[in-house]
């Protein structure tokens, strides 16, 4: 075992699935740091999805994006994601949040937050505060309430927040995803050697995780990273 691993991770704030991805993944390296005799070293790097780019800017109704979507109301999908987030140790309740409001904002500080190295921190923030507590991620005082727990100035915020360039540069790179064959999230790829979507159950996760740090470390060819 190399006691090291890397994990690239697709994801969107306001997906309830990456929400669950995410929070079983962090139960997997808990496990495996708790089994580990020597300490783990297990970095990660999140890059940007979006579910629906044009979402409008004021948020619009949940439920009825949803049906619009499939068809049909969304209440098996949301007991189906409670009873999931509970395995997990989630108390989901999905009629808490009303609302889909747009994630491009929440993105750009999950990116700026690489060089703090609080990325995953607060990525799991952004969908704890939209699921678990129904708050609007497209709103600047959620926004910033969260960001400063995770290694960010207010000004600095304030900054990134009224950077629209910084948004349209979240939304192209988000674009590449689904022209590399990443069509849902949450996305997982251990070591740029295997990958997985979805919110797969805890065991999938331990046993990714134990494969990945059993491997010696895999580096693009080319050196790029997803989405680069």
């Amino acid at each position: 075992m190399t006691n090291q691993a890397h994990i690239d991770i697709f994801s969107d704030p306001v997906c309830p699935w990456c929400l669950v991805g995410l929070t079983r993944l962090n139960n997997a390296i808990s496990s495996a740091k708790t089994a580990s005799e020597n300490p783990l070293e297990i970095d990660i790097t999140h890059h940007p999805f979006l579910l629906d780019a044009k979402t409008p800017k004021e948020g619009e109704d949940v439920v009825e994006m949803l049906k619009r979507k499939y068809g049909r109301a969304p209440d098996e999908m949301f007991e189906r994601l409670e009873i999931e987030g509970k395995k997990s140790g989630l108390n989901l309740n999905m009629k808490k949040q009303k609302r889909r409001n747009p994630s491009q904002r929440a993105l750009v500080l999950i990116m700026a937050a690489a060089e703090k190295g609080s990325q995953h921190e607060l990525a799991l923030a952004f969908s704890h505060a939209c699921y678990m507590d129904g708050l609007n991620i497209n709103d600047d005082e959620v926004l910033t309430t969260i960001a400063l727990k995770q290694g960010f100035e207010k000004d600095e915020i304030i900054s990134i927040l009224a950077n629209d360039q910084l948004v349209e540069a979240i939304e192209k790179n988000a674009r590449w995803a689904p022209t590399a064959g990443i069509t849902g999230v949450p996305y997982f790829i251990f070591n740029n050697s295997f990958a997985f979507s979805g919110a797969q159950q805890e065991l999938v996760f331990e046993q990714a995780l134990e494969r990945a740090l059993a491997m010696e470390r895999v580096t693009d060819p080319e050196g790029r990273k997803p989405g680069s």
